[in-house]
Parts: structure tokens; C-alpha cells; sequence
């Protein structure tokens, strides 16, 4: 059988991971909302920021991940494109500098702003997985950098760029800075299905560091507390409505946490699929109050 030489279509969109795609989509679309500033005016940049957040900046980091992580993902993953082979040679390589290369060439069109900013998490993107800063070698930094490039990042960037390049006010960068935090839990869930391969290859990860059990619980509180912050942001700035809502998410999430805790190597997954959305849901709602309040 001849060894393949080009990547296939398919490998190659599994390489970008359209379904990572959505956490900085939704992030630069609650800034765009808490800016306050009419869709109408420039609803141009807003798809156009989307499209940076998800299908470029979000999906480079994607492809610059796997590159780095095959060697890792022979063992824990070996059916993703560059193990498997249907991603052959340097591909993965050339398709994580090609997609680096276009997501700068889109952030031109966001203006001096949303181009740092997306130069900003390109810099993030190939830290978090490039020796030798490698910052996913440990898991405290490395979700620290996920979750401030996917949220907070995310989310600031909009809020700039619909307000013309201005700094967003202190109430939207405060919740941006909060849900960036919690994301270093939502982080940690991506991790619990990698321990064999991550404690062989020396990536600590905060299940390898803590074990399955201790990381769980990390992850929940990290996720939770300031999200508890923030309800008692928006008491304090006057949305009561909102910080109630935002509160029953919690209480919700925290139903789903109890199943997390008690089995985190077989729950990830469904709190992933269901705690999340709660999570995020929040930051909409978060958003539409900071909107309300103008």
C-alpha cells in the first residue's frame, strides 16, 4: 500500500476542531452585547470578529495543539488525523502556520485592536503547545492561558472593537476577567481522558498533579466561585433580575457537579455537554445586564 502524502478533507477539518470553536465565539458575541453599542452600526465587525475568534484564531490554536501533542495523542488518541496517519509528514505543521499567517491577515480588518488582540492569542496558542514554553506542561498555566485567550480575550475584543478601539468599561472587563478564571475549570475537563498518556509523556495536567478525584473538585470550585462574584457584581450594580438568573444557572451547574465529583474520568464528558452551556449561559445573561444598565 503506498503511504499517503496529502491529508484528506476530512482530516483536515478534524484538525481545526469546528466544535472548539464556539467558547471565543460566544465570548467576543457577549462583548459585542455588553458594549452596548448598536449591532446595526457595525454588525460587519461583529461577524468578522466571530469569524477571527472561532474559524481562525481558535481553530490555529487547534492545529498547533495536535502538531505538538502527537507524540501524546499516539497513546491517548491515536485515531486523530496525525497519528493515524491521515495527516501525513509535516502537514499538521504547515496547516498550523498557514492558518496563523491568514488569522493575522483577518484581524487587519478589526482594526489596530482586534489585530493585537488576535496577535495576542496567536502568541497563546503556540506557547500553550510549543517547546520550550510549552505552557500545557503544567496545568495550572496552561488553562490559566486557555481560558484568558477563550473568554476574557474573547470577550474584551469584541467589546473594543464595536466601541472603536476604546477600552471597555471597568464592569465589562471585570466580567470578563471572572468567567476567563472560571474557564481554568472548564479546562481541566478536557484533561481527565488524557491522564495515561499526559503522566508517560511528563505533561502535568491537574488530574496527573492531583489525581482524578482532587482535580474534580478543584475544577468545580474554580468554575463556581466566580460565578458567585459575579452575582453579587450585578446585586451591587443594580440588575437584580439578572444576578438571579446567573444564580439559578449555578445552582444547576452544581446539580451536575455532584455527578462530576463522585466519577470525573467517565462524567467529563456529559459535564462538558451540559454543565457548560449553563456556564456560558451566564456570561449572555451577564452581558444583556452590563447592556440594560448602559
Amino acid at each position: 500500500m503506498t503511504a499517503r502524502t496529502l491529508p484528506t478533507l476530512s482530516a483536515f477539518t478534524e484538525l481545526l476542531k469546528p466544535i472548539t470553536w464556539f467558547p471565543p465565539m460566544w465570548a467576543f458575541a457577549c462583548g459585542v452585547v455588553a458594549s452596548g453599542v448598536q449591532l446595526t452600526t457595525h454588525w460587519q465587525l461583529a461577524v468578522l470578529g466571530v469569524l477571527l475568534a472561532g474559524p481562525m484564531v481558535c481553530a490555529t490554536s487547534q492545529a498547533v495543539n495536535d502538531w505538538f501533542d502527537r507524540h501524546v495523542d499516539a497513546i491517548n488518541e491515536p485515531h486523530r488525523p496525525i497519528p493515524s496517519g491521515r495527516m501525513p509528514g509535516r502537514w499538521g505543521l504547515y496547516v498550523a502556520i498557514t492558518w496563523t499567517i491568514l488569522s493575522l491577515l483577518v484581524a487587519t480588518g478589526l482594526g489596530p485592536w482586534g489585530f493585537l488582540a488576535a496577535a495576542l492569542g496567536l502568541v497563546l496558542a503556540w506557547a500553550y503547545s510549543m517547546p520550550p514554553v510549552r505552557l500545557k506542561q503544567n496545568g495550572w498555566w496552561g488553562n490559566l492561558a486557555c481560558g484568558l485567550s477563550y473568554e476574557g480575550l474573547a470577550w474584551v475584543t469584541g467589546a473594543a472593537v464595536m466601541a472603536g478601539g476604546a477600552l471597555p468599561e471597568t464592569r465589562s472587563l471585570l466580567l470578563a476577567l471572572l468567567y476567563s478564571i472560571g474557564a481554568h475549570g472548564i479546562m481541566t475537563l478536557n484533561d481527565f481522558k488524557a491522564i495515561e498518556g499526559d503522566s508517560r509523556m511528563g505533561i502535568r495536567s491537574l488530574p496527573v498533579q492531583l489525581g482524578a478525584a482532587r482535580a474534580a473538585r478543584v475544577a468545580c470550585w474554580v468554575m463556581a466561585v466566580p460565578q458567585v462574584v459575579v452575582v453579587l457584581l450585578l446585586l451591587q450594580w443594580g440588575a437584580p433580575a439578572s444576578a438571579i438568573a446567573v444564580a439559578l444557572l449555578i445552582a444547576a451547574q452544581a446539580v451536575l457537579m455532584r455527578r462530576l465529583i463522585a466519577a470525573p474520568i467517565e462524567q467529563a464528558l456529559f459535564y462538558s455537554g451540559f454543565g457548560v452551556p449553563l456556564y456560558v449561559s451566564g456570561m449572555m445573561v451577564s452581558a444583556f445586564a452590563l447592556r440594560a444598565l448602559g
